[in-house]
This record gives C-alpha cells, sequence and structure tokens, in this order.
C-alpha cells in the first residue's frame, strides 16, 4: 500500500497502520504524533487517513538499517572514549589520593614533633632571660606582673587557639 512520494525527498506516504509498523510503535502513537504535528495527514481518495514518514526512520527500509549501522558505529566509539575518560578519571582521582594520604601522614609526623619544638622553645627561653638583668620586685599593683618569669608564659598559639 505504500507509494514513494519522492525520491530526492525521502518521504514515504503510508497508512497510520503501516507507519504504525514500520516505526515499530502503536497505531495511537502515530496518531498523537499527527495530532502534535511532527507528522503530516492526509486523507485519500478511498477515504484513508495517509502519513508522510522520513525513509531514514523507516525501520524496514534498507536505507535506515544502513545509517543505522553507522549509527551504532558511531555510538560505540562514543562509549569508548568515554571509557577511556573514565580511565583516566580514576588515575588521576587514585593519585590524588595518594597525595593527600602522604600529606595526611606528614602532618601527623609534623603534629608528633609539637611538643618537642616547644620544649626546645622553652630552654632557649629560659636561657635568654638568665642572660638579662634581673627584674626589680617592686612594691605596688604592677610588682605581680613583674614577678613572672617570660619562660612561664604559654606560647602565643596556645593562647589564641587554647590548650
Amino acid at each position: 500500500m505504500s507509494e514513494h512520494v519522492g525520491q530526492d525527498s525521502g518521504a514515504l506516504r503510508v497508512t497510520i497502520k503501516e507507519a504504525a509498523s514500520r516505526l515499530g510503535v502503536t497505531e495511537a502513537a502515530i496518531r498523537k504524533r499527527i495530532q502534535r504535528g511532527s507528522l503530516d495527514r492526509e486523507l485519500g481518495e478511498d477515504g484513508r487517513a495517509y502519513v508522510y514518514l522520513d525513509v531514514s526512520r523507516d525501520m524496514s527500509h534498507p536505507k535506515s538499517q544502513v545509517d543505522g549501522g553507522a549509527l551504532v558505529e558511531s555510538l560505540q566509539d562514543q562509549v569508548a572514549f568515554l571509557r577511556s575518560q573514565l580511565d583516566i578519571r580514576a588515575e588521576e582521582i587514585q593519585r590524588r589520593d595518594v597525595i593527600i594520604s602522604q600529606l595526611t601522614q606528614a602532618n601527623a609526623a609534623l603534629a608528633a614533633r609539637v611538643p618537642e619544638l616547644e620544649a626546645a622553645q622553652g630552654h632557649s627561653e629560659a636561657a635568654e632571660s638568665a642572660a638579662e638583668p634581673a627584674v626589680e620586685v617592686g612594691v605596688g599593683p604592677d610588682s605581680a606582673s613583674a614577678q613572672t618569669p617570660t619562660s612561664q608564659q604559654r606560647p602565643w598559639w596556645r593562647r589564641v587557639f587554647g590548650g
């Protein structure tokens, strides 16, 4: 029942039932496409409704199957490319995780050395205060602060961050 309207245009005039079978959808889907305007409809002399299909979308037409093969090949190429990109990203993530792990270990090692550095700083401050002249003890409200040696003060970072 189908007939080619024009060889150059690639349009095929078929009934609604035939269009549904060629496109692999239901007749209701074809009618909905006609209603939306995505398929052109024409009433024939015999009173039947005909639609115009693009030959490239016709699943039973050999030309569309060749195009479908090219489409499948193109999609396979895209999938292969995306998989390679995923592999590259996975390697980058693994490298980043190793770097983060190494930095965490280095940070922990440095944090363990903080008490050693504080003790060394306390000894050097004590040596410096011994080299300075002795502070006179006075009478009055300022005398208590003058008596506090600098080696007993907490480091600035302990005063700021607590501890």
